[in-house]
């Protein structure tokens, strides 16, 4: 049975690398934009016991035509859940080209409660991040960084990544930034599977996103992410493998809401 201090770096990394996993881009040829109405539903399995259900819904932003919003919900279930709560927000605000001008997240973790508000100035390339704990009411962290006049949080760059395609075994680089820190990652196509889930089995490309390992994030791990090869493009499942100490995170589609 997972102990105390595993589920706790388990949780963190169903947050941090759910949204992680969402960090890819590839350049190439273009397939035709994701609908801006969209709701597809998750769940999160860790050593064969299922830790937590996410969902990732995409809608229309008010008064900007081709915008998007798009809210990640996170929530552990079960055992997980009575041994370390998890009630995660990701809200991220996009442009026509996916680029990233605000970022909103609120987490509920155990007993902390954080708010994070990140926001991107495209004309003066900086980004503005705020990080406040709602248990104490004092600021964790704030910090300006400088960023691309187009820079792609994790959601973002995966609506991106759904317009795109690249050669199997090739490498493309993508700018992106948490907010915190703005680099430019490499991502490789790997192979072509078949990708079997609750929502059905589905012909899939499979993506190796460098995120992870000192890059966007320090901890150390391998970050995969499937998406049909159709002109949907469907995110369907993805994987994050640690070490031995916790193992592999799944994260699988259970169904599209909208289909």
């Amino acid at each position: 049975m997972p102990g105390t201090s595993q589920i706790c770096h388990t949780q963190y990394f169903m947050r941090v690398s759910f949204f992680a996993l969402s960090g890819l881009l590839l350049a190439s040829q273009s397939f035709g934009a994701a609908p801006l109405a969209e709701h597809f539903s998750y769940t999160i399995e860790w050593k064969l016991i299922e830790a937590g259900r996410a969902q990732m819904i995409s809608s229309a932003a008010p008064g900007s035509a081709g915008h998007r919003q798009v809210d990640l919900k996170l929530q552990s279930v079960g055992l997980v859940s009575r041994l370390y709560k998890v009630d995660d927000l990701y809200r991220a605000s996009l442009d026509g080209s996916n680029c990233v001008s605000a970022v909103f997240m609120k987490s509920e973790e155990g007993r902390r409660q954080r708010e994070t508000r990140i926001t991107f100035d495209a004309s003066r390339r900086k980004a503005n991040y705020l990080e406040q704990d709602l248990v104490k009411n004092s600021v964790v962290l704030q910090k300006e960084i400088d960023v691309p006049a187009c820079v792609h949080d994790v959601l973002g760059a995966l609506y991106a990544l759904r317009t795109k395609n690249v050669p199997l075994g090739h490498f493309a680089d993508l700018p992106m930034s948490d907010g915190k820190k703005s680099i430019t990652i490499k991502v490789e196509a790997q192979e072509r599977e078949e990708v079997k889930t609750p929502a059905g089995k589905f012909q899939a490309v499979r993506y190796e996103a460098f995120l992870f390992n000192n890059q966007l994030y320090r901890r150390k791990a391998r970050v995969f992410v499937w998406l049909t090869d159709d002109d949907r493009r469907l995110p369907v499942q993805f994987r994050v493998r640690l070490g031995l100490a916790v193992g592999t995170i799944s994260v699988t589609l259970t169904k599209d809401e909208l289909k």
